[in-house]
């Protein structure tokens, strides 16, 4: 897997770039920055790719500090799997209906990230999902398609993002990248290609492929 994990890490590299390069040509409308933690809080979907390249990034930190990250994903875990006990290793979201994901993952949950250290910095930053990397400013493809329209209340305050074309980005080949990518991971894992499969960062520091591929093949029969 570890191929696939450098590719994915390269397409990441390209979406920090494009981030640095709004920062700098709006760097008196945007306050996103390494050690900005206002929206690391609360639960959201990540893809399994991203899960395994974070969990990389973990296996890279000491033994005392993924102890700790443990004991603090392991406390947002088990609520979830009493409320839904088909949430279990690999804890993969997509067998729970999509119409319950909010109930699962509130947007009013201010619950830090387990991944924060205690001065807010993100201890897998290399390593951070795609999602963490997007968010803050709207996602507008180069074609003018509004992918995404919100963005962080710290940012433009003074300004209106939507009218900024040098915000713009190749966000649809992005994701047809990304998901030929996770075609080629799953493929790999399963035998056949899958499109999604979802999960959380907490569970993320707890996942490994074994599991992934006798869980899901047991699932699928």
């Amino acid at each position: 897997m570890q191929d696939i994990l450098e590719r994915y890490s390269s397409l990441l590299r390209e979406v920090d770039s494009w981030f640095a390069g709004c920062v700098q040509r709006h760097d008196e409308l945007i306050r996103c920055a390494r050690g900005c933690s206002s929206c690391c809080r609360g639960l959201f979907d990540i893809t399994l790719l991203d899960a395994l390249y974070l969990r990389s990034g973990f296996n890279l930190l000491s033994d005392d500090i993924q102890n700790s990250i443990r004991l603090k994903a392991k406390a947002q875990l088990e609520p979830l799997a009493d409320r839904w006990p088909i949430f279990t290793a690999p804890w993969i979201l997509n067998p729970i209906p999509e119409t319950e994901w909010d109930e699962m993952m509130p947007e009013d949950d201010e619950t830090p990230c387990p991944l924060l250290s205690e001065t807010g910095i993100c201890l897998v930053y290399a390593h951070r999902p795609m999602t963490c990397r997007l968010n803050g400013i709207p996602l507008i493809d180069l074609s003018g398609e509004e992918l995404f329209d919100d963005w962080c209340s710290l940012n433009f305050v003074d300004g209106d993002p939507m009218t900024a074309e040098d915000l713009r980005y190749p966000f649809n080949e992005l994701f047809a990248q990304e998901l030929l990518l996770f075609h080629e991971l799953t493929r790999r894992l399963l035998g056949k290609a899958v499109s999604e499969l979802d999960t959380i960062i907490p569970a993320a520091v707890f996942l490994d492929t074994e599991t992934v591929r006798e869980v899901m093949r047991e699932k699928q029969g």
